[in-house]
């Protein structure tokens, strides 16, 4: 009876064993450093040039679909920082979630459900060391503008809106129906809420991390069109 007892407990114990290494080596366990990302698949003619990036700050205007078959590594650790109910922001969401999903990228949401938590949420995607943080919401702008600056090894891509003074960390994706800048600077005579479409956002989305991992940063891509 105590070998049966012993045996059980023994199988038990090798059982949890082997279920504690299946998490240690998932996906889902961002407790160890990340392997260093890469770009799987190369820009198509008319991106931006890694080899001639444009000057920090400026605007670039890639070529329509010149970003397709550039692709994020396996298990890119990616957090998604959100703020807003509008139109725009549900889509930019959806959009992200959905790149998320096709490229098997290991992803993490923070939701910053009123303007007051914003700095709390991108404190918190920082605290999660990411590859990348992406924010959605015109609410996160000037609160993305202040915490940048402090945090240049961080990658931020911002989808939708852009900062006024970015720094070399901070990538943004914007448009003419977009191009929202914080509170101090007022919303664009051309803000088009019905601009946000899937297509576009998904668009978007894609082409900043494009630049990101081709390391095309500090920049604004132009998407007038996708």
């Amino acid at each position: 009876m105590r070998s049966s007892l012993r045996s059980v407990a023994a199988l038990a114990a090798a059982a949890a064993l082997a279920v504690s290494l299946a998490a240690c080596g998932s996906g889902d366990d961002w407790s160890r450093p990340p392997p260093r990302p890469f770009a799987v698949g190369t820009a198509g003619p008319g991106f931006v040039d890694p080899a001639d990036p444009p000057a920090p700050e400026s605007t670039a205007t890639p070529r329509p679909g010149s970003w397709s078959d550039l692709h994020p590594s396996k298990d890119y650790r990616v957090v998604l920082v959100a703020s807003g109910e509008d139109r725009p922001a549900k889509n930019l969401v959806a959009a992200v979630r959905q790149w998320a999903e096709d490229e098997d990228v290991d992803l993490r949401e923070v939701i910053a459900e009123r303007p007051s938590e914003a700095v709390p949420s991108i404190t918190e995607a920082l605290d999660m060391r990411p590859d990348l943080i992406v924010g959605a919401g015109n609410d996160l702008i000037d609160a993305l503008a202040a915490v940048t600056p402090s945090h240049l090894s961080q990658q931020f891509l911002v989808v939708g809106a852009e900062l006024a003074e970015p720094t070399e960390n901070v990538t943004a994706v914007d448009w003419s129906g977009a191009s929202f800048r914080g509170e101090g600077l007022g919303m664009s005579s051309t803000y088009d809420t019905a601009s946000f479409t899937a297509a576009r956002c998904a668009a978007a989305v894609r082409a900043g991390v494009a630049a990101v991992l081709t390391g095309v940063t500090g920049i604004v891509l132009w998407l007038d069109e996708h």
